[in-house]
């Protein structure tokens, strides 16, 4: 039950806004002598608060208004593209974070078969950036229209878009917030909060849809050493682990 919660973006909001009041509440003794030992000299990249301000409207318009239109029947590409925007609006820390909002959001509503989704997914940890890639996997393997390249370029389009314009409207104020204690400590309660949506990622869907018997188990266990102990490069590890579940149906 506590899992099916944790698939709505709601609640994934409250994990997150609980993690920030935590932080603050917890974290500032801590994180105030690290603040001050934040670089002073960095790179800045300069975006005027006009263009910051004209970003953070269309991000609200777009996280507001896509799912009105949606209710309004506007359309199977204004759904994929809500879909995925909204998706993007969860990715603190990693996107991982948004798998079970993304299984509820595809396979729940018959876009993509089970099989398909945990496929996509392994696939794509071998690449830099795998939400991306595990987007336009999804918009391409759509069962009705858009699908193929258009459904590829609207749902990567959804979870960039929303990215660009967070960046966009939060540089003019990042470098005076980022040597703020109180900020340091509202993100280590974040990135806190995020560890635990993660293992809840990790657990469902995918540990509860591919370690299926021992064998499953052995391979992922294999696949982790290999990529945490001897430094295998995940390219190679996904390539291996795929050759050991081709072997492992082909003995069944």
């Amino acid at each position: 039950m506590a899992l099916s919660i944790l698939t709505t973006v709601c609640a994934q909001l409250i994990v997150i806004g609980l993690g920030a009041v935590l932080g603050l509440a917890l974290c500032q003794t801590t994180r105030s002598s690290d603040a001050s030992r934040v670089p002073q000299h960095t790179h800045e990249i300069r975006v005027s608060r006009t263009v910051g301000a004209v970003a953070l409207i269309l991000f609200c318009v777009l996280l507001l208004g896509l799912p009105a239109l949606v209710g309004l029947h506007a359309g199977q590409a204004v759904k994929v593209f809500e879909t995925f925007y909204r998706s993007g609006a969860l990715v603190f820390g990693g996107g991982h974070v948004v798998l079970p909002l993304l299984q509820q959001q595809t396979v729940a509503t018959g876009w993509i078969s089970p099989n398909d989704f945990l496929a996509g997914y392994g696939a794509a940890q071998a690449v830099p950036d795998p939400l991306f890639t595990f987007a336009a996997f999804l918009g391409w393997m759509m069962a009705e229209a858009p699908n193929h390249w258009a459904g590829a370029l609207l749902a990567t389009a959804g979870n960039f878009l929303l990215g660009l314009l967070l960046v966009l409207a939060a540089l003019p104020y990042w470098q005076a917030l980022r040597a703020r204690p109180s900020m340091a400590a509202l993100l280590a309660g974040v990135n806190a909060a995020v560890v635990g949506l993660l293992a809840t990622a990790l657990y469902s869907p995918v540990w509860t849809s591919a370690v299926l018997s021992e064998l499953d188990f052995a391979i992922a266990a294999i696949g982790y050493f290999l990529l945490t102990r001897w430094k295998v490069p995940p390219f190679a590890v996904v390539v291996l682990c795929a050759l050991a579940g081709v072997a492992e149906a082909t003995l069944h």
